[in-house]
């Protein structure tokens, strides 16, 4: 017969697992071997091992977001837990679910010098949906009841919206494992117990309808009117089709970054105004397309200049359409509307339907006229280099990618090279990235967790390839995370853009600022080789040479098994010198494009 630990912590992970929970990443330790012999004996819970918490955080939110649902996340006590509070951080400006499950000492144990003992009671703060310290077993129906109500209220609460990661802490006394249950017996049957008819099991919610009275009122504000839509980062993605169809019809360009769902994919693009980033660059542009309504979904984009430029926008009026949380950082929003963004696109539509009003021609036409220039402008300039370019990474990488692939976007200048140089693309590729705190630290394990999530998917070939754009500093940052791939059997490429140290500095103030000290405190050279540590991990390395023609390599690493890592040296401060070029390139055929265009007009 069970022992009432064991009855307790089994009884609370079958109901995990009946609220939705597939999977878990285990950390291994000694206090939480409740947890964990209770998940490796659930038979519908898949249990990764990972063994460095820092890099298990974060292979659990790859893994979430690649899933859609909510992961479990175990460690032991002490600073175990504590490593976990990145990716905490992380999932929570991300919205992605996860069931954070830390074990601790019982409270007679804290506070009094015990050995790996902190204090882990909602440690994680408002990084955190919910958090609850879980009473200690003692075999009664009362507490054992409580485990799987609170398993219950945990998914639903990772799930709700915004979807973030809530913290389970639970207190074991020893022993850890129980006389009537020795080492091993735990994985033989699962959970059966009778009492959890007596709790809730299941929480069901719905969208809420926008109401009719504040959709005719914003389609009268926007109809007729010069406006724009701009789509930033969304785990998951924004709802494509509806948004797409919604700035169709009113006319407007839509500025989808590449992290929105919108840069790439089946839906209707001929909206979509992917070069934003270049044009907005120039001044005169930005002065000559100021907008009257600004419409934005999702969180704030990725492009520095577009920031700035709605920033600028004061006389126009700024929607933020936002389910949850107030993402608006430049504090621009003049109406914030708590809707799901696709109800909200449905119930616009149908209103601009049913009036008179029509889009402005020349407004739409302009921006139309810059995005195709600068589109061709941009590749032209880049096909002229006749050095390797960090910007022609994500090209080359992209058109390697087969259908259905995921591309994970490394943070600082990776994710800024795909935002300002990857076109709109009619294909359906995932494009993610971790851009909530937008870390450099734990990309590496994302991608490896997305690459869990995509295992053994069953869906068309190349679904379940994954690639990574990363940079040199956060590849070394995350070389744990590499760790994973050969002990569960999963496939990644990564393409490692390496121009020894901080390159992203170079466009900063403080290469001019302080230059005798850039180089030592911010271009950072380390002076690695990254051939060995990819070895060890039982991967292949290879480098790339030349100025382009890096394609056929990129494919044949992705229709390998196990990692593959492709590497791409660069100059930090020639990279500066290209981009500008390249830049100005573009700008100047988009200013002759609709000078011509104004001429015929």
């Amino acid at each position: 017969m069970a022992g009432e630990k064991e009855r307790y912590v089994r009884g609370f992970v079958a109901q995990l697992a009946r609220s939705g929970v597939t999977h878990a990443v285990i950390c291994p330790g000694s206090r939480s071997t409740p947890l964990t012999l209770a998940l490796a004996a659930a038979p519908d819970v898949e249990c990764l091992l990972h063994l460095d918490e820092r890099s298990a955080g974060y292979f659990a939110l790859g893994l979430a977001r690649q899933l859609g649902e909510p992961v479990a996340l175990v460690c032991t006590s002490g600073t175990a837990a504590a490593n976990f509070l990145p990716a905490v951080v992380e999932a929570s400006l991300s919205r992605v679910p996860l069931v954070v499950l830390t074990a601790d000492r019982p409270p007679e144990l804290r506070d009094v010098g015990a050995a790996q003992t902190i204090d882990q009671v909602r440690m994680f703060g408002s990084h955190a949906r919910w958090a609850v310290e879980m009473p200690l077993a003692d075999g009664s129906a009362a507490v054992e009841r409580y485990a799987v109500s609170v398993a219950t209220r945990a998914v639903e609460a990772a799930s709700s919206v915004p979807a973030g990661p809530v913290q389970l802490n639970f207190p074991f006394r020893e022993p850890l494992i129980e006389p009537s249950s020795p080492a091993g017996s735990s994985g033989e049957q699962p959970f059966s117990g009778t009492f959890e008819a007596a709790t809730v099991k299941q929480v069901s919610s719905g969208s809420v309808d926008v109401p009719a009275a504040t959709a005719e009122r914003l389609a009268g504000a926007f109809a007729g009117r010069r406006g724009v839509v701009v789509c930033g980062p969304q785990s998951g993605g924004l709802p494509a089709a509806q948004i797409a169809a919604l700035a169709s019809a009113l006319g407007w360009p839509l500025l989808a970054d590449p992290l929105s769902g919108l840069r790439a994919g089946k839906h209707d693009r001929s909206a979509v105004v992917e070069t934003y980033d270049t044009l907005l660059r120039d001044q005169q542009f930005g002065a000559e397309t100021a907008p009257e309504v600004v419409l934005r979904f999702g969180a704030a984009p990725t492009s520095k200049a577009t920031n700035g430029w709605l920033a600028a926008q004061s006389s126009a009026q700024h929607v933020l359409v936002d389910e949850a949380q107030w993402r608006d950082p430049d504090s621009m929003a003049t109406e914030v509307v708590r809707a799901e963004p696709a109800l909200l696109s449905h119930a616009l539509l149908a209103k601009l339907g049913e009036r008179s009003d029509r889009p402005d021609a020349g407004w739409g036409e302009r921006w139309r006229t810059a995005n195709e220039a600068a589109r061709d402008a941009l590749r032209e300039a880049i096909d002229g280099l006749q050095e390797p370019f960090e910007g022609r990474a994500p090209l080359e990488l992209v058109e390697a990618l087969p259908e259905g692939a995921t591309l994970v976007a490394g943070n600082s200048m990776p994710v800024r090279d795909i935002d300002s140089f990857l076109p709109s693309l009619d294909c359906e590729i995932r494009i993610v990235g971790t851009r909530g705190a937008s870390g450099i630290d734990g990309v590496v394990s994302t991608a490896v967790g997305a690459a869990a999530g995509v295992k053994g998917s069953g869906g068309p070939e190349g679904a379940g390839r994954v690639a990574l754009l990363v940079g040199d500093l956060s590849f070394f940052h995350d070389l744990n995370g590499l760790w994973p791939l050969r002990r569960h059997g999963l496939d990644l490429t990564v393409l490692l853009v390496n121009n020894d140290g901080g390159g992203i500095f170079h466009f900063l103030s403080q290469v001019e600022q302080v230059p005798d000290h850039f180089e030592q405190w911010f271009g950072t050279p380390h002076r690695l080789d990254f051939e060995g540590a990819v070895r060890m991990h039982g991967g292949s390395f290879t480098r790339l040479e030349g100025a382009a023609g890096w394609r056929a390599p990129l494919a044949e690493a992705l229709a390998a098994p196990g990692l593959s890592v492709l590497e791409l040296r660069t100059d930090r401060e020639r990279n500066v010198e290209l981009h500008q070029r390249v830049i100005e390139q573009a700008n100047a055929a988009v200013r002759a494009a609709l000078r011509s265009v104004g001429a015929k007009g």
